[in-house]
């Protein structure tokens, strides 16, 4: 089993709080990693009907019977289940007595904010990240290959192609996860919607557009958008308001969470295909900035990520903040270590008086290099530190 950065936290935090929640993705490998690293806990999943059906019609009994510690799998199955586990930690004082599981943020958070805000912790477990495939020896040494298997366990575990492998998820995922969330009656209507995204990756988000091109409202576009969001599919990165320009870009950039979805749903199967597609620089961004959420919820935290473009077209293709630190990456595809590269940085640099040693461009190549006028970073190095 390849193993997973979130562990450490997950097993410090239980220390410290009577409930530990872990949300994600559906299949970013949740319930292995629970069931493999806590074999003292008991496991009970709420996607059973009939233990659906027991933990709805008698919570009281349901805990009874499955008592601590204990891990509750798709907990947001039963929402009532919320205010028993409240009474029932806040009753015992103890900590570390469950760990609970979901794969519905919005569901999730909806209960946790009614019942047990201040009692649980929450972490976000993502697909497998560069780094633990990298330390596992799983890491693909062809790019264009690791983008477009992209990183669910699955293809990893079971050897699986990935066509195959989305092709399902995809299926699953139009034909129960949404309804879960919201009823979307038009199915064929939303999958094309997620085409439309796909092509947008790494791209500011135009709703007006959007609506168009999809053939639906811009309210309905607004909610597709969250749907996808709850169901950490795509995410945002918002605008870097930092007045270093009166005339910023204010939309915020769309991302992909998976790469291999993403070029599934762009039609791209093979290598070779990739390597000449007009999206593969926004596949390979997409890549790295949502590596570096993977690496900040790894630790725990909710990832401070921007970018920042003006009204002249000056951009920052990744911001980050961590203590106080703001950093700036450019994010290019090639595997040449380009000067020019760097010349957004330095521009941004004169404009905004961050510290250019704290900008660097990573790009797909062999090495690393540390500059004083800017760095170059492989993408599987980039956000070691």
């Amino acid at each position: 089993m390849i193993q997973r950065n979130l562990l450490h936290r997950i097993k410090d935090l239980l220390g410290k709080f009577p409930i530990v929640t872990i949300t994600g993705v559906r299949q970013s490998g949740k319930s292995t990693l629970l069931c493999n690293s806590f074999s003292d806990f008991r496991y009970v999943s709420l996607e059973d009907p009939d233990i659906r059906t027991f933990a709805s019609e008698d919570p009281r009994g349901f805990l009874d019977n499955y008592a601590s510690p204990c891990i509750i799998d798709e907990v947001q199955r039963v929402p009532a289940l919320f205010s028993y586990l409240q009474t029932k930690v806040d009753k015992s004082g103890k900590m570390g007595e469950y760990i609970l599981s979901g794969s519905h943020n919005f569901l999730l958070m909806q209960s946790i904010s009614q019942s047990l805000a201040g009692r649980t912790a929450v972490l976000t477990l993502e697909p497998f990240s560069i780094n633990e495939l990298k330390n596992s020896g799983l890491l693909p040494k062809d790019l264009n290959e690791l983008m477009i298997n992209g990183f669910y366990p699955a293809i990893y575990d079971r050897n699986i192609a990935a066509y195959d492998y989305f092709s399902s998820y995809t299926a699953t995922y139009a034909e129960r996860d949404v309804r879960l969330i919201r009823n979307i009656p038009q199915a064929g209507s939303f999958m094309r919607f997620i085409k439309l995204l796909a092509a947008r990756s790494g791209q500011v988000v135009n709703k007006t557009e959007l609506s168009g091109a999809g053939g639906v409202s811009v309210p309905t576009v607004n909610e597709w958008l969250s749907v996808l969001m709850q169901s950490y599919i795509i995410f945002e990165l918002q605008p870097f308001y930092q007045n270093f320009s009166k005339r910023l870009v204010k939309s915020s950039k769309l991302y992909f969470s998976d790469t291999g979805l993403l070029c599934f749903m762009l039609g791209i199967e093979t290598a070779a295909q990739l390597n000449e597609h007009p999206m593969r620089g926004n596949i390979f961004e997409t890549m790295v900035v949502s590596e570096y959420r993977k690496r900040r919820f790894e630790k725990g935290f909710v990832p401070d990520a921007y970018f920042w473009r003006d009204s002249n077209q000056n951009e920052v293709d990744l911001l980050t903040e961590e203590s106080g630190i703001v950093k700036a990456y450019e994010i290019k595809s090639g595997s040449t270590m380009d000067r020019k590269y760097l010349q957004g940085l330095t521009k941004f640099s004169q404009i905004s008086g961050i510290d250019i040693k704290n900008m660097s461009c990573i790009y797909a190549g062999d090495q690393s290099f540390t500059g004083t006028k800017g760095s170059f970073l492989r993408y599987d190095e980039a956000f070691n530190e």
